[in-house]
């Protein structure tokens, strides 16, 4: 059995008064700080809760009249005045500062993270990345990585995009590589427009490679090939989207046709989209078998289609489709059908669109990144279409 020392008596009532004495002083400097804020600064705070944003910054600015020495004012001014949008008083606020005040080195690199916020927000992006990249404080890294990550995104430097994306998933664990698949993707782009058509292809392997499930790329590989008179390959880059994401098969539907019509095997093309159709319900597929059957085998064939998909999923595309198909055909079973189908042409023209899940934005056509959250494949490969039920 272990002796106890009566020593212990002594030393435990020691340490527990030096516990007390600290605790004393914390609550005393904590209280001091506190005291050190205009009641203005308080008022502001309320203002904010209650999302009164442009009370809160006349007290905010109040407050730093009061006490003009206190920096974390001025961050909390800056900051609100960044978020509604006064970015021009929110630059000159965070210049004076950095000119105007003697402080320590962390106090400067904060307000330079707050002023490239504020020249990033502004569009002033060179003035922002020359901030960002003084920046040497470790804590900053990844603010700094994120921003500049987006500067070469909105600038289309695609190269230095790509090689941040990379620091960045080193730093966060996040993956970026769908994101990264796109750049290579922009820049095959333009390669594909400068007609340098090897680095493209190079390009576009590089963004496969960091992104198994890149259907964009697979898509320019296709059309890279078709130009060049390979038929057989472009139809084979674009099958593959079928093993990587087959509800964007609708986008090269009309391609494979192409094609195959240009090898003059065009019930070859016909058969892949059908069998496509048959497993997937594409409206888009649905759209190019339509008008390939109509153009190649007849309205009888076409018509066969059309009222097969208006029993099994009702829709005005399915309507338009059969009568245009009894108007080719010459059917008079039905009064004014130019007419009818027009109407119905209009309504589907007027309200069939893509909508960003990201943030929204509705757009006529597809886009691989959305034009106003930047978001990259964000748009559905199919087009929301209306059905009968909507109409009532």
């Amino acid at each position: 059995m272990v002796e106890f020392e009566f020593w212990w008596l002594l030393v435990i009532p020691f340490f527990f008064g030096l516990g007390w004495i600290s605790a004393r002083i914390d609550i005393k400097q904590i209280i001091s700080e506190s005291t050190d804020f205009p009641a203005a600064y308080f008022k502001g705070l309320h203002y904010l809760t209650t999302n009164q944003y442009e009370k809160a910054i006349e007290s905010f600015t109040d407050a730093v009249k009061a006490n003009n020495n206190s920096i974390e004012i001025h961050f909390a001014l800056g900051s609100l005045l960044r978020k509604t949008g006064q970015l021009d008083k929110a630059i000159s606020l965070h210049v004076d500062l950095l000119e105007n005040r003697e402080m320590s080195i962390n106090q400067q690199e904060s307000i330079k993270a707050e002023l490239a916020q504020d020249y990033f927000n502004a569009g002033l992006f060179d003035r922002s990345e020359e901030l960002l990249l003084s920046l040497s404080n470790e804590s900053y890294k990844k603010f700094k990585f994120n921003i500049l990550l987006d500067i070469y995104v909105k600038e289309r430097e695609w190269e230095k995009a790509i090689k941040m994306a990379e620091q960045l998933e080193k730093i966060s664990g996040v993956s970026f590589r769908k994101e990264i698949s796109h750049y290579f993707c922009e820049i095959a782009t333009s390669m594909i427009l400068s007609k340098n058509l090897s680095q493209a292809k190079n390009s576009l392997l590089l963004a496969i490679d960091k992104h198994k499930s890149c259907v964009r790329a697979n898509i320019l590989l296709g059309d890279i090939c078709e130009n060049e008179g390979k038929f057989d390959e472009a139809i084979s880059y674009w099958k593959k989207i079928e093993y990587q994401k087959p509800e964007y098969l609708g986008l090269v539907a009309s391609k494979i046709i192409n094609a195959y019509q240009s090898k003059n095997k065009i019930s070859e093309g016909l058969s892949t989209v059908s069998r496509y159709y048959d497993l997937y319900k594409l409206k888009t597929l649905l759209d190019t078998l339509f008008e390939t059957v109509i153009s190649n085998e007849g309205p009888k064939r076409a018509e066969k289609i059309a009222r097969n998909e208006l029993i099994q999923r009702p829709s005005l595309l399915a309507l338009d489709q059969l009568f245009q198909a009894l108007a080719i055909s010459k059917n008079n079973q039905i009064d004014n059908i130019e007419l009818i189908q027009q109407t119905i042409k209009n309504t589907i023209g007027d309200r069939r669109f893509y909508s960003c899940t990201s943030c929204g934005f509705k757009g006529r056509q597809f886009h691989w990144q959305c034009p106003a959250c930047n978001s990259w494949e964000s748009f559905p490969s199919e087009p929301k279409d209306i059905t009968l039920d909507e109409t009532k």
